[in-house]
């Protein structure tokens, strides 16, 4: 087996391990208490079959557009797609391994210049460059859902492209609460430092979850 070869199936191995939302997953609501600080808002959130996301009960524009914007990361790190699609067209390298036994993978042919990390058929580190912004995100804890893995603990690094300068740093903690099949997220504490040294946790808080009913169709 050619080492490009190698490279594709250890990422499609890994790749293919993530856990996902299948196609019948019908969306699901919740009730959110967001934390930030001294300060404490409620809303519900909805996701739909088609993974929209809907934020209402909530007056303050500001936090609605936070909240939004955070389940819509969740979101899309659910949302499944096939190897093919995302990566059809990709040519895969392999690169060093790193004490822990990770293989660096390197990627030709995306157009953020992502490259990888895979360790027992699971991504560990995702490096990108959007913009004026690159950022490696590195997983320290998973779920095992005996349908693949969730990342419930990783850190995000954000650098200036050009410069190399820090630009922040994030660390992330959830939980998954499983809700008629689905692993449905629970609860997510972000630790945010930003380039001036300032700290400040956003704890998102879910209970009432419930998966949204499906209408048969005669």
């Amino acid at each position: 087996m050619s080492e490009t070869n190698q490279a594709r199936d250890l990422f499609r191995a890994a790749y293919e391990n993530r856990y996902t939302w299948d196609s019948n997953f019908p969306g699901y609501t919740a009730d959110l208490e967001l934390k930030q600080g001294e300060e404490t808002y409620s809303a519900q959130v909805r996701v739909n079959s088609d993974f929209s996301v809907e934020v209402t009960e909530i007056d303050d524009e500001k936090v609605k557009e936070s909240i939004y914007n955070q389940m819509r990361d969740i979101v899309t790190h659910r949302k499944r797609s096939s190897f093919e699609q995302a990566h059809g067209k990709n040519q895969f390298h392999l690169g060093d391994t790193d004490p822990t036994g990770a293989v660096a993978i390197n990627v030709e042919g995306d157009a953020m210049g992502s490259n990888y990390r895979v360790r027992d058929r699971e991504i560990t580190q995702v490096s990108r460059v959007m913009g004026p912004m690159a950022f490696t995100i590195n997983t320290e804890e998973s779920l095992q859902t005996g349908a693949g893995y969730i990342s419930v603990k990783y850190s995000a690094i954000f650098r200036d492209a050009k410069t190399d300068d820090l630009r922040g740093k994030r660390q992330f903690e959830e939980s998954y609460v499983e809700v008629g099949g689905y692993y449905l997220p629970a609860q997510q504490i972000v630790h945010s430092l930003d380039k001036g040294g300032n700290q400040i946790a956003t704890e998102f808080n879910f209970t009432n979850l419930a998966l949204r009913q499906t209408v048969a169709i005669p």
